[in-house]
């Protein structure tokens, strides 16, 4: 049971990316572990496009924050209620609460409901440089001991509710967000788009409504419009040490496309990123390494350095978006790539 080892998912390094915006200002490679061979290539188209616009991808940190539901039993809906209305009214000392269990945790805001005679509680931290999944449950596990010894008339139910809530497609945190919310931005010339992208920005759009928009209303989406975030997010995830199963509620985003007189505005919404720089994951010899090239190693403000890291996957995801919309414009060019580059080949180079 103590025996270490790693299961090895190839890797590359894509780049680079042009990024701007109020946390990154820089030109960076990123790195993409996957089996999926023709991300490296999209990816790498999309990139290619950032360093050919005037801001590149301009990328905006909206806000951040990381959640954990409990759940109380409480005698009746009114005493959740007058629970509830207690707690707001002393939010001061549930915020000293929280600091003693933590250097890094800090209670921003709570959120509730009621259902009958259960309390679900959300509490909503900011957690430096870490993911903060662990620092929240403990800090949510003072908090319920200080409720429990000080609002009469509710029980313990469990450190989580599913409220928060954690790797599960919910519109909860595209409401109220878990993670950093990040929108990336990308304009992107005429001439661009149609000698890069072998496509028109009106073809773009017209998909993106269609496929991202209405196709995704039909299937039943849940605050999600997008062609497929989760794979440059999983790709982006195993490479820097994060909780890959994040990818649940991460993908949960929005691509946004207008035709500027042909010129082509791309973006995508990412509400619920959730990563760290610190913490469980960060100590294998291959993340560090990443970690550092990528500079989020470096020396900041407490949780610059996991900004900066939410950044470079939102502006990863916009690539590999970008490249995959205007390949689907194309009748064949999907199945094309992936022939290319993901069927195997037998020694003397034919395809099998």
């Amino acid at each position: 049971m103590n025996d270490m080892s790693y299961a090895a998912v190839p890797m590359q390094w894509v780049g680079p990316l042009r990024i701007t915006g109020n946390i990154v200002d820089d030109s960076v490679d990123v790195p993409l572990a996957t089996y999926e061979t023709p991300l490296w290539p999209s990816v790498g188209r999309g990139a290619r496009i950032t360093t050919l616009t005037e801001k590149g991808v301009v990328a905006t940190l909206i806000d951040e924050r990381m959640t954990r539901s409990i759940l109380l039993e409480a005698d009746d809906a009114y005493t959740a209620h007058t629970t509830v209305t207690r707690l707001k009214a002393e939010f001061a000392q549930l915020q000293a609460v929280v600091a003693g269990s933590s250097r890094f945790a800090e209670l921003i805001d709570l959120h509730h409901q009621i259902t009958g005679n259960l309390l679900f509680l959300r509490f909503e931290f900011t957690t430096g440089d870490a993911s903060g999944h662990n620092m929240a449950t403990l800090a949510s596990d003072h908090l319920m001991d200080h409720i429990l010894e000080t609002m009469p008339g509710v029980r313990y139910g469990s450190i989580s509710g599913n409220y928060c809530t954690d790797k599960k497609a919910t519109a909860v945190n595209g409401i109220l967000g878990r993670g950093k919310n990040v929108v990336t931005e990308l304009l992107i010339p005429r001439d661009v788009v149609e000698n890069r992208l072998h496509t028109t920005a009106r073809q773009v759009v017209e998909l993106n409504i269609r496929k991202n928009l209405i196709g995704t209303l039909l299937a039943g989406g849940i605050r999600s419009a997008n062609a497929h975030y989760a794979n440059m997010l999983l790709a982006f995830y195993l490479a820097t040490g994060q909780d890959a199963a994040n990818i649940v509620e991460g993908s949960q985003g929005i691509t946004h496309a207008e035709d500027r007189g042909g010129d082509l505005y791309f973006s995508c919404t990412l509400p619920n990123l959730i990563v760290g720089t610190v913490g469980n994951g960060k100590h294998a010899s291959f993340v560090d390494e990443n970690l550092t090239r990528l500079g989020c190693r470096a020396e900041r403000e407490p949780g610059g350095n996991a900004r900066r890291l939410a950044v470079l996957a939102a502006a990863t995801v916009l690539c590999g978006e970008l490249s995959l919309m205007a390949a689907q414009t194309n009748r064949g060019e999907l199945m094309r790539a992936h022939t290319q580059f993901e069927r195997p080949t037998s020694s003397n180079g034919i395809q099998r």
